[in-house]
Order: structure tokens, then C-alpha cells, then sequence
């Protein structure tokens, strides 16, 4: 009988067998799971399907919401609605005897 000496690797975690890389993509699709999640409570909020019945106190989605949002952030995007004081965009020049927006 021949006896191989192979040299026994010890046991990775999952987290030191994975790259940097592929956290990056992982943690995209998780955010991108939260996006998902929360928009379509957020849907059913608003939308009556047959086979789903509402509550009595049609719920409060406010934290559904703040997660919605903040999910949205970490992919670069706002979803307020704020404008200037005089209703213009930010980078419009000032225009005084002109009624016309930018």
C-alpha cells in the first residue's frame, strides 16, 4: 500500500475565501434586494390586488420608506423633490426684468 502525504489545507472561513471584489458585487446585490423589498411594499401600499387584503389601518410604510430612500442613496440617487426659493434651478443666473425661467 502506498501511503500519499498530502499536506491537509487548514479549513478558510467563507469571508477570507472570497475577494475583495466579490464582496463589492455581493453587497450590490444585497442593496439592490433591500431596492427591490422595499419598493414593492411600498407598492402594496397603493395597489389592491384581489388575493391580498388590507388591513384595517392600511399601515404606516414611514421606515419602509426611509429604507427605500437611504437603499436609493447608496446607489447616487435622490429622490426629493426640493427647489430654490425662487423656483429656478440652482446654476440659473439671476434675471430681473425678465419673467422667464432658465
Amino acid at each position: 500500500m502506498e501511503q500519499i502525504n498530502k499536506k491537509e489545507e487548514p479549513k478558510k472561513s467563507f469571508l477570507k475565501k472570497i475577494k475583495e471584489h466579490d464582496v463589492e458585487i455581493l453587497a450590490t446585490f444585497v442593496r439592490l434586494g433591500v431596492v427591490v423589498w422595499s419598493g414593492f411594499i411600498i407598492t402594496l401600499n397603493y395597489v389592491e390586488l384581489p388575493m391580498i387584503k388590507k388591513g384595517q389601518s392600511g399601515g404606516d410604510i414611514t421606515f419602509v420608506a426611509s429604507v427605500f430612500t437611504g437603499a436609493l442613496a447608496t446607489f447616487g440617487l435622490n429622490t426629493s423633490n426640493s427647489k430654490n426659493a425662487n423656483n429656478k434651478p440652482p446654476n440659473c443666473p439671476m434675471q430681473q426684468n425678465k419673467k422667464e425661467e432658465c
